[in-house]
Order: structure tokens, then sequence, then C-alpha cells
């Protein structure tokens, strides 16, 4: 690994558990510095897997090969579906079955693990699960799709009104590392783009009733209308929501910022694990194949650090809510 630059604004690479001071007697207190150092923008790191994959599942996925790379970014599990999408349909039905077998498995390991390292966020909501077969240098994918240009995260159809983006990858490559760059964090990113990315100002808002209702002018208000139209369900975005994915997006067709700012470069070796809230930590995938990975959504009621969520950061920028109670 590269070490990190000395400034606030930089991730810094957490290797558990050596990292953990030993004044930190509890459970409790162990489980809140935890908290703080994601919270931070820092990356918890696990040189081995807590929550390995038994030898058979790791080697029925090392297997497998998912060819509808511009379709797909990667073959997602929906926890509270119990059923994956993404999946190439000329695979077998009972590869499909096996394969959900392994990632519901792998997700609630993930679930039990988190909730022992960070009882602080005993809230968190189980997002979706992922498996990443394809190798991540040179993908076709369009720009605003691809892995390799520094982002912070946000999703298009999962609003998260303020509530956080937490993400446990995996390296389950017998050799290879994954490879990622890491740049400033948010709050630094927020204070000097924010506006160039379309933040509003108070008076550009719409009345709080339009806000509750998700219903600022934006070309995903405009899918919504057409979902409600055609009776496919939309779920409302907040203020905030639309700006995160305009932030993304922003970031990516940044060409400036990706020549010039400041980057650190990581490598996950095989076997490896770790976590980061991606909503701070501006990060790109250089290389890589076969991960696995869990997101959870951790409600910003739970942050150990309020300030430094996402939200409050922007909220003090432009002086006005930007998402709902």
């Amino acid at each position: 690994m590269k070490p990190a630059e000395r400034s606030e604004n930089i991730s810094r690479l957490v290797a558990l558990p050596d990292a953990l001071p030993a004044s930190l007697a509890s459970p409790g207190d162990r489980g809140r510095w935890h908290c703080e150092q994601l919270e931070s923008g820092n990356i918890l790191f696990f040189s081995a897997n807590p929550f390995p994959l038994p030898p058979e599942d790791r080697d029925f996925l090392l297997a497998l090969r998912q060819t509808s790379a511009q379709v797909h970014k990667n073959i997602a599990y929906r926890p509270l579906e119990d059923r994956l999408t993404g999946l190439n349909r000329r695979e077998p039905p009972e590869h499909a079955a096996r394969l959900c077998g392994i990632l519901r498995k792998f997700s609630d390991d993930v679930a039990q693990t988190l909730s022992e390292l960070l009882p602080a966020y005993a809230s968190l909501r189980r997002d979706f699960a992922s498996f990443r077969p394809l190798e991540e240098r040179g993908r076709p994918l369009r720009l605003r799709a691809r892995n390799d240009l520094l982002h912070t995260d946000a999703f298009p159809t999962r609003p998260t009104h303020g509530d956080r983006i937490l993400r446990v990858f995996t390296n389950l490559n017998p050799s290879e590392p994954r490879v990622w760059h890491t740049s400033e964090t948010f709050d630094a990113l927020a204070h000097r783009y924010a506006r160039d990315a379309g933040l509003p100002r108070a008076h550009t808002l719409s009345s709080r009733g339009a806000q509750r209702r998700g219903t600022c002018s934006s070309p995903y208000s405009l899918v919504a209308r057409l979902g409600r139209f055609l009776g496919i369900p939309a779920a409302a975005r907040s203020p905030y929501d639309q700006f995160m994915l305009r932030f993304h997006n922003f970031l990516k067709e940044n060409q400036t910022f990706q020549a010039t700012c400041p980057k650190q470069r990581w490598e996950f070796p095989p076997g490896s694990a770790w976590l980061v809230f991606t909503d701070m930590v501006s990060h790109a995938v250089l290389s890589g194949q076969f991960a696995v990975e869990q997101t959870f959504i951790v409600p910003r009621s739970a942050m150990v650090l309020p300030d430094k969520a996402p939200l409050a950061i922007l909220e003090t920028i432009c002086g006005y809510p930007l998402a709902g109670s």
C-alpha cells in the first residue's frame, strides 16, 4: 500500500486489528472508534478477510464469466427480494440458484460481522450485494458508468435522503490485487466544486412542500413523472439526492479534476477486505477481477460525527435543508 499524505482531507488506510489503540478496552469504545475512522473518510482494512467464503463457493464464483458487460456492471443480489439481477441468461438455472445462495450467505455474514464491529450502526439497512467477475481495466463503459474515474457514490434509483452509503468489499482474486485510487474526501471537494456542480441556493429551491415531494426540476424528476404516467413506481428524490447524483457525474466529467487532483494508490491484495463510506471517499477502481461487495444504508441519525456527513456539509454551504426529516 502507498502511505497516505498527511492531510485531514485525504483518506488513510486503517489496518485492523493492528491500528486499534490499546487504550480502547470496551467493545463500545472500539466500535465508536471504528465509526469515527469511517466517518472521517478513512478506509478500514483487513488483510485477512473476516467473512471468507468456503473454498467450494469461491471456486464456483471464480469459474463464472459474465459476458453482458455493456448491459450490467455486475451481478446484484437483492436481499429484501432474495433474487439476482444482471446474471447472463445463458447461465443454467442451477447456477443461478447456487449463486443466489452464495451471495445470500455472504450478505448475512457481513451484516453479522458489522453488528459486532460497528454497534452504533445497529439500525443500518441492508442494500444490494454484488459479484464483480469482470476485469475493471479497460472496460468499454459510457463515461458516467466508468469505475476508473474518481467519484463519490450516489444511487440513481435508490435515494438515501441524507443517509450514508457504507460498502464492504472483498478481493476474491487468488493472485492479483484490486487497485484503487482515492483523492480528497467529500468535505474538501464540496467546498471547492459544489456550486459549479449545481448546489442550489436557498432562494432557488422550491417550497418545503415541493421539497418533500422531491419535485425540484431535474431530469430525474421528469423520469419519475414519466414512470407514474406509465404506472411504474419511482422513489421520490430529495434535493440532496438530486445534487449527489449531479456531483457524481460532475466529478467524472471534469477532466481537469481527474488529471490534476491529488491521488493515492491502494493495492488490496488477494483475500483482503475493506470498508468505506463511498459517499465520503472519492474513489476509482483501476484494475481487478473477482470481487464481492455488500452495501448498507446507515441512517444519518446513527452518525457519531454528524457534522462530517455529506448532508451536513452541503447544508452548511447552501444554508438550507436539503433532505426531509
